[in-house]
């Protein structure tokens, strides 16, 4: 199994460095098949490498979430607009299934953090604590995904280890596309190039 984890936060805001704090340990445990990456933020250039693995989490703080982090599944979303400062994780999976024809199953890990206020470089005791408990669950979870079965998923769903992807409850507007894919895919490359 090719696994991808995105460590999405900001360091220098304390406890909003959570994902990328995660992502950091789990490199180092270096899991035969895991890919690990770690930003401020979502891009839509995380698409392409969305794109090449079976599954994905994205692991980010979460101010007001249960303790010591939640995982949940999440569902591609397709979106009329755009923006470069940041992309939903539910939005980005539509993106990487309107441009490559599918999206791998993803989940959210939001680690439970407390202090976000200062400029500082340093995770509170608290979102240590809860860092470790979600390093632990990851590390296990990403040893089983391998051995996993759509039985033991739903075994996992109804004892709610997993919680199911919401659909909106409203129905999604017409779909037009803002650009061609071809034009998308061309603006990536240029991106990659630029960097």
């Amino acid at each position: 199994m090719r696994a991808l984890l995105l460590g999405i936060g900001n360091p220098g805001r304390q406890d909003d460095g959570l994902g990328p704090a995660l992502a950091e340990a789990v490199e180092r445990l270096a899991i035969p098949g895991v890919t690990v990456d770690a930003d401020y933020q979502l891009t839509v250039e995380d698409a392409a490498a969305i794109a090449e693995h079976e599954v994905v989490i994205f692991a980010d703080a979460d101010a007001a979430g249960e303790a010591p982090f939640s995982f949940r599944t999440v569902a591609a979303r397709r979106a009329l607009e755009w923006s470069s400062h940041g992309v939903e994780p539910e939005t980005l999976l539509g993106l990487v299934e309107e441009i490559f024809g599918r999206a791998p199953p993803a989940y959210v890990l939001g680690i439970r953090g407390r202090c976000f206020g200062e400029l500082r470089e340093e995770l509170s005791d608290e979102a240590r604590q809860n860092l470790a408990a979600a390093l632990a669950f990851v590390e296990e979870w990403l040893g089983r995904a391998e051995r996993s079965s759509d039985a033991q998923l739903a075994e996992a769903v109804r004892q709610g280890v997993v919680q199911p992807a919401r659909s909106p409850r409203t129905p999604l507007a017409e779909r037009r596309p803002v650009a061609a894919t071809g034009a998308v895919l061309e603006e990536l490359e240029r991106d990659r190039d630029d960097r």
